[in-house]
């Protein structure tokens, strides 16, 4: 054990969420996490597992927001894992349905990225975002002298994240593998 690099996941939820659906027309509480986290580990030693997102507006939708609310519970089950909360934006513009956005969860992210490399917390941060905001924490990462993995899907993922870390693999290629139940593949979903 002494001898195999440290890792900590970071899971960008908001994007995850987002690019799952929009691929596959899946949802988060339909993958093993559980699964997933062994696979991105592989042989490495795993720290932690951070995840950030915020609450869904209860008010909006209490169905959805318990719905939710199980899935943060089912995460935290797994051990090491982290679920970080952070804060739902509600927007209404004249009288169109309200617009969420969650807000702070990238910087929260980064922050943690940052702070424990300086820690000397891991070697290796794997990073479950196609998001190209982070490159500058990344950057700063590897000066540090840790390596950075990005996970992510092709509908989000960013050239720029991909070309500045260390390596990088696509999730599309093996989501199904973590599929609850298994019962078929999932395929990407026909774009118009």
């Amino acid at each position: 054990m002494k001898n195999k690099e440290r890792v900590v996941i970071f899971i960008d939820g908001s994007n995850f969420y987002h690019s799952l659906k929009e691929t596959f027309d899946l949802h988060n509480n339909q993958i093993n996490f559980k699964e997933l986290i062994e696979k991105l580990k592989g042989n490495k030693l795993l720290v932690s597992v951070y995840y950030y997102n915020a609450s869904l507006d209860r008010g909006y939708n209490e169905e959805v927001y318990w719905k939710q609310q199980k899935f943060f519970s089912e995460l935290k089950k797994i051990p090491g894992f982290n679920v970080i909360l952070c804060n739902m934006r509600k927007i209404i513009k004249g009288k169109k349905k309200p617009e969420f956005t969650v807000k702070g969860d990238d910087i929260c992210l980064a922050t943690d990225m940052i702070s424990l490399a300086y820690e000397n917390v891991y070697d290796i941060a794997i990073l479950v975002s196609g998001d190209g905001d982070f490159v500058p924490a990344i950057k700063k990462i590897q000066k540090l002298g840790k390596k950075v993995e990005n996970i992510y899907f092709k509908i989000s993922r960013s050239s720029f994240l991909k070309n500045v870390c260390d390596s990088s693999l696509c999730l599309d290629d093996f989501i199904s593998d973590f599929l609850k139940g298994k019962n078929s593949p999932v395929s990407p979903r026909d774009k118009p």
